[in-house]
């Protein structure tokens, strides 16, 4: 009950508890992966890999068997989600359709992301290899990061770039919809600083002209 009242706290479309049990895509794809990764662990790989697939038939949300996930893991709208073999998901992790947590490596390795407690990633969002996502970040929609960001970080842009925060935020902080844009930041600064040596060019230029 725990679970189904934090999916609650994080969507407020969901009017009750039961309509999240029967309705949420998401939900059913973490339930349904809990039993294939348990099988995956004992070793049933097959049976747990044809779980998963049937898991992805249903729900649109392709998890591997092999992922590990933690407590309080919440999907929204779910169709397109891909999570890799290798990755490995913290607790209070919010993730949004169309996210991908792939491998950028041929070899038989950790090849995923880690994403660590109380992330959020935006919608569309592609996480690529084996970095780290700090706790108590957000991934911007579209944004793909390739690198390993610091706890508490905003990730925005193609490819992704870290802006720290500085301070953590309440463990369940949804709103990356307005989310700064390091290029536009630092073009901004360099428009301000272009003003400022075009006004002093001008005092000097005013200075030099003879006077009559």
């Amino acid at each position: 009950m725990d679970y189904l009242e934090s999916i609650m706290r994080r969507d407020p479309a969901a009017k009750s508890k039961l309509e999240v049990l029967l309705c949420y895509p998401g939900l059913h794809a973490i339930l349904v992966h809990r039993i294939a990764h348990k099988l995956w662990v004992k070793g049933f790989k097959l049976l747990a890999r044809l779980i998963s697939h049937l898991n992805r038939f249903f729900t649109g949300i392709e998890i591997h068997p092999g992922a590990e996930i933690g407590s309080n893991f919440f999907i929204d709208h779910g169709m397109g989600v891909v999570i890799g073999e290798t990755a490995v998901i913290g607790n209070n992790v919010t993730m949004y359709q169309g996210v991908t947590l792939g491998g950028t490596s041929m070899e038989k390795r950790k090849r995923h992301p880690t994403v660590e407690d109380d992330v959020v990633i935006g919608a569309g969002a592609k996480v690529l290899g084996n970095i780290v996502i700090g706790a108590g970040s957000k991934i911007g929609g579209g944004s793909v990061v390739v690198e390993s960001c610091p706890p508490n970080s905003i990730v925005v842009g193609v490819p992704g770039r870290p802006v720290p925060r500085g301070k953590p935020r309440p463990m369940i902080d949804l709103e990356h919809g307005e989310l700064p844009d390091p290029v536009v930041d630092a073009l901004n600064r360099l428009i301000e600083r272009i003003t400022c040596l075009e006004e002093r060019v001008k005092t000097l230029e005013e200075g030099l002209k003879p006077r009559i």
